[in-house]
C-alpha cells in the first residue's frame, strides 16, 4: 500500500507507475476522497475545541447563577454534528483505505519499461547448455519411463496438476527440499515451519488480495485461503509488530507445500512439471531497513543463484520490465534454467523488493535505534527455490543414453544414490 501523502504528492508518478505496469487506478476518487477526509477531520477538530469552550462557558454561567440554556442548545448542535461528522468519516476512510489497496506499487527507477516477456532484461547468464550426441529427452518422457512420476494416478487422484512421486523421484524431492533449507541456513537464514493456510488478513496484506484471489484455493467453510508460496505466512510472521533496528536485516528461510490454481493455463506450457497446482518451494524473506534494500535484493538473488551453480544448472538472471512485474514489487529478477529436453528456459524464482508497500499493509516497523519515530521496514522475498522445474531441469540435462539420471555431486549424501534407473 501506498501513503496518502505520497499519492498526493506525486500524483503523476504514482498514475505513471500504473500504467506502466499494465494497471488502471482511480486515483482522481482517491484524491476526492481524501479531500473530503480531511475536511470533515478539520471539522471535527473544530467543533471539538468549540464543545469544549462552551462546556467552560456552561460551568462559568451556572456557577455565577444564570441561564445557560442557549449554550446548552449549541453544545448540543455541536455535539449532534460531531457525531454525524466521526459517522461519515468512518464511511470515508473505509472507502479509501479499500481504493487505496487497489494502487499497485511503483516501479524502481532501474526498472526497464515494456509491456512483454521480451522487454525484460537479461543480465547475466551462466553455464553451457550440455553437448551430447543423442537425442535428448523431455523430462515427462524420462520420468514415466524411470517410473519415478506418476501424472496419470495423479491426475485420477486429485486432478490434473497433482503428481505423485514415486521411489526415487520421492526421494530426490526430499533432498533437495533439504538442501535448499540447509544452504539457507548457511547463508544466515533462520528456518520456520509455517501454516500452509492463511485468514484474509494475511492474505491482504502481502496483496494477494485484491489481486489474485482467483489464483488462490479458498477454504470458503473457515475463511482460509491455501498459500501460494511461503511468503504469506512468513512475511505476516511480524504482522502489527514493531522491531528494533539492531535486529535488522531479519532473514527466514522456510518451504511448503504451495497450491495455486492457474486459471486459464493450458497447452504444452503446462505439461509435466512445467505449471502445477501443487508444488514444493522453498521461500527466502527478508525485513531490512529502507537504506539497504536494494543491497539486500542483490545478495537475495546471489543466494539463489548459489544453489543453481551448486546443482551445475545452466542458467540466466532476467531483470523484469514494468509490465512484467506484479503489483506488490517495485523490482524483480526472475531466474531461469536450461530444459534441454524441452530446448526452452524454465523460471525457477522470483526475487522482488516490496519496499514499504507489504509492510505498510501488515503494519511492521522498526524503532530506530536513536529513538526516533517508527518507520515501515522493508520486505524483500525470493524462491530457493521452487522444485517441479528443478527436477524438470536436473532430469532433462543429467540424462544419459540409455534413459537413465545422474544425480548431481551436491545431492549424493542426501539422495544416498547417485544414479536413477
Amino acid at each position: 500500500m501506498l501513503d496518502i501523502r505520497f499519492i498526493r504528492e506525486h500524483y503523476d508518478l504514482v498514475r505513471q507507475g500504473a500504467e506502466a505496469k499494465g494497471l488502471t487506478v482511480n486515483l482522481g476518487e482517491i484524491i476526492t476522497l481524501d479531500e473530503a477526509r480531511r475536511k470533515h477531520i478539520q471539522e471535527g477538530e473544530a467543533l471539538k475545541a468549540r464543545r469544549n469552550e462552551v462546556s467552560a462557558q456552561i460551568g462559568k454561567i451556572k456557577k455565577e447563577g444564570g441561564d445557560a440554556s442557549a449554550a446548552i442548545a449549541e453544545m448540543d448542535q455541536v455535539k449532534n454534528r460531531i457525531q454525524q461528522i466521526d459517522h461519515e468519516l468512518r464511511h470515508l476512510e473505509a472507502k479509501l483505505n479499500e481504493l487505496l489497496l487497489t494502487v499497485p506499487n511503483i516501479p524502481h527507477s532501474s526498472v526497464p519499461y515494456g509491456k512483454t516477456p521480451a522487454d525484460n532484461k537479461e543480465v547475466f547468464v551462466w553455464g553451457e547448455a550440455p553437448t551430447v550426441d543423442f537425442p535428448l529427452k523431455p523430462h515427462w518422457e524420462l520420468a514415466e519411463k524411470l517410473g519415478i512420476i506418476d501424472f496419470t494416478r495423479g491426475a485420477k487422484t486429485a486432478g490434473a496438476g497433482f503428481p505423485f512421486y514415486v521411489g526415487k523421484g520421492a526421494t530426490l524431492e526430499r533432498a533437495l527440499i533439504n538442501f535448499f533449507l540447509d544452504q539457507a541456513l548457511q547463508r544466515g537464514y533462520k528456518e520456520l515451519w509455517p501454516p500452509i493456510v492463511v485468514n484474509e488478513e494475511s492474505a491482504r496484506g502481502t496483496g494477494q488480495i485484491p489481486d489474485k484471489e482467483d489464483l488462490m484455493y479458498v477454504v470458503e467453510r473457515d475463511g482460509f485461503y491455501m498459500i501460494p508460496t511461503a511468503e504469506v505466512p512468513v512475511s505476516n510472521f511480524h504482522r502489527d509488530e514493531i522491531l528494533s533496528e539492531k535486529d535488522l536485516p531479519i532473514r527466514y528461510a522456510a518451504y511448503t507445500p504451495c497450491f495455486r490454481r492457474e486459471a486459464g493455463s493450458y497447452g504444452k506450457e503446462v505439461r509435466g512439471l512445467n505449471r502445477l497446482h501443487q508444488f514444493d518451494k522453498v521461500e527466502l524473506v527478508k525485513f531490512v531497513h529502507p537504506s539497504t534494500s536494494y543491497d539486500e535484493l542483490e545478495s537475495l538473488k546471489e543466494d539463489a543463484e548459489h544453489v543453481l551453480k551448486l546443482l551445475g544448472l545452466r542458467y540466466r538472471t532476467l531483470l523484469m520490465c514494468t509490465g512484467e512485474m506484479g503489483f506488490t514489487q517495485s523490482k524483480k529478477y526472475d531466474l531461469e534454467v536450461w530444459a534441454p529436453g524441452q530446448q526452452k528456459w524454465l523460471e525457477v524464482s522470483s526475487c522482488s523488493n516490496f519496499e514499504a508497500f507489504q509492510a505498510r499493509r501488515m503494519n511492521v516497523r522498526f524503532r530506530p535505534t536513536n529513538g526516533g519515530k517508527p518507520e515501515f521496514v522493508h520486505t524483500l522475498n525470493g524462491s530457493g527455490l521452487a522444485l517441479p522445474r528443478i527436477v524438470a531441469a536436473l532430469l532433462e540435462q543429467y540424462q544419459t543414453p540409455e534413459g537413465k539420471v545422474i544425480i548431481p555431486k551436491a545431492l549424493h549424501s542426501y539422495t544416498k544414490f547417485e544414479i536413477i534407473g
